[in-house]
């Protein structure tokens, strides 16, 4: 669609009768006192309380959506819109229509994303529930801050602009409130130009409840940050849980220790070497979402560890898997020699198991490092 303007300000509406004539008449105040050449696109929902009507009344464009969800709402929007800019809005009188300047210069300014802070700019009492200006917000924007390097303060303003050509091309596709975590992610991952305004945020004018659902949205948004993070998901805790049930299987297997009044012996050895394992399935879970990704490219693969994932080949992991699995074959046998030397009678349990948990060990280990190769060089195989 061709660039017939230079801003859309955007407003996703799911009957907002109430609010968006309102609306409306501010954005349009801001053009016309600003001079900028734009239209106001609502992206309508399926309302059934006459918001189209309200809308083109007032001068705005109307596009029905009618996949349902905010993020629907909000592509079907950008994929309608007429601007080289879009600055998004809720249609419910919360954000500051009148005075959108700041967004347009950083958009001019090369921006290719520009997020509002309305912890910055001011938030009206009332206008922000405790649970989300306390918890969820803050909570949810340090996660994210901590996942992506990206220094935005408030993940989740709702005022926003952007480059409409820039973001269509990141393949949004999320279609409830966790949209606005993708719009920041996959801006950040792709490396755009990302600058922050304050922005001031007042107690919306609707007499209806929210659309927006605190714990249910507030997990879609983690979940989301999670799923786009397979370092945080999987890598980090383990390698944490690997390298410290290592230290542990490494020293018990020698012997008991005593730390201050508390022995560690063949118990925690097992659980040490359980700590392993799963640390090891971690660690493996991420490389294969790291080897999905680089084929279907729902993340960016440009670390030395997804280039190290490419170099390496199915033959190359099924000959350190077998190599594993026959150190604990080996270990086996020592163990089944050592026995035999008794007659195959008792033996003492807690000598055995410093033998025999290392030797099971590397052998599910070794079994999962053989299969585990296989599956990574099926997630690489391309086809039409």
């Amino acid at each position: 669609m061709n660039e017939q303007y230079e801003l859309t300000i955007l407003m996703p509406c799911l009957n907002e009768a109430e609010t968006l004539a309102v609306c409306i008449g501010k954005a349009r105040k801001y053009l016309e006192e600003s001079g900028v050449n734009g239209e106001i696109l609502i992206a309508d929902n399926g309302s059934t309380d006459g918001s189209q009507q309200i809308a083109e009344d007032n001068g705005a464009r109307v596009v029905n959506v009618p996949e349902k969800g905010y993020g629907a709402a909000l592509i079907g929007g950008c994929n309608g819109a007429l601007g080289k800019y879009v600055i998004m809005g809720d249609a419910d009188d919360s954000y500051d229509f009148l005075h959108l300047g700041p967004f347009v210069e950083k958009l001019r300014e090369g921006y290719d994303l520009v997020m509002g802070n309305r912890f910055k700019g001011g938030i009206e009492p009332g206008a922000m529930p405790p649970l989300h200006r306390y918890l969820g917000n803050p909570v949810l924007s340090f996660i994210a801050r901590l996942f992506f390097p990206c220094k935005i303060g408030d993940y989740h303003c709702g005022l926003r602009g952007y480059n409409r050509e820039s973001i269509l091309k990141l393949g949004l596709v999320t279609t409830g409130m966790e949209y606005a975590s993708e719009m920041v992610v996959k801006s950040t991952l792709n490396h755009l130009k990302i600058a922050e305004v304050p922005t001031t945020l007042k107690k919306d004018g609707r007499s209806h409840a929210p659309h927006l659902r605190s714990w249910s949205d507030g997990w879609r948004h983690l979940k989301f940050l999670l799923m786009h993070s397979p370092n945080w998901l999987f890598m980090y805790p383990g390698l944490i849980l690997f390298f410290l049930g290592l230290v542990l299987t490494v020293i018990l297997s020698l012997g008991n220790i005593r730390i201050g009044s508390v022995g560690l012996g063949v118990h925690t050895l097992m659980y040490s070497a359980a700590a392993m394992m799963v640390g090891f399935n971690l660690v493996m879970f991420s490389l294969f979402v790291r080897s999905y990704a680089s084929v279907t490219g729902f993340i960016p693969t440009e670390s030395k560890l997804d280039r190290w994932l490419e170099d390496i080949s199915t033959e190359k992991g099924v000959v350190i898997g077998l190599l594993l699995f026959l150190a604990g074959i080996i270990i086996t046998i020592i163990a089944f020699c050592i026995w035999g030397n008794t007659g195959f009678g008792g033996l003492s349990p807690e000598n055995m198991m410093r033998i025999t948990i290392p030797a099971m060990l590397l052998i599910v280990v070794g079994i999962e490092v053989i299969f585990g190769s296989f599956f990574i060089g099926i997630l690489h195989i391309r086809h039409k």
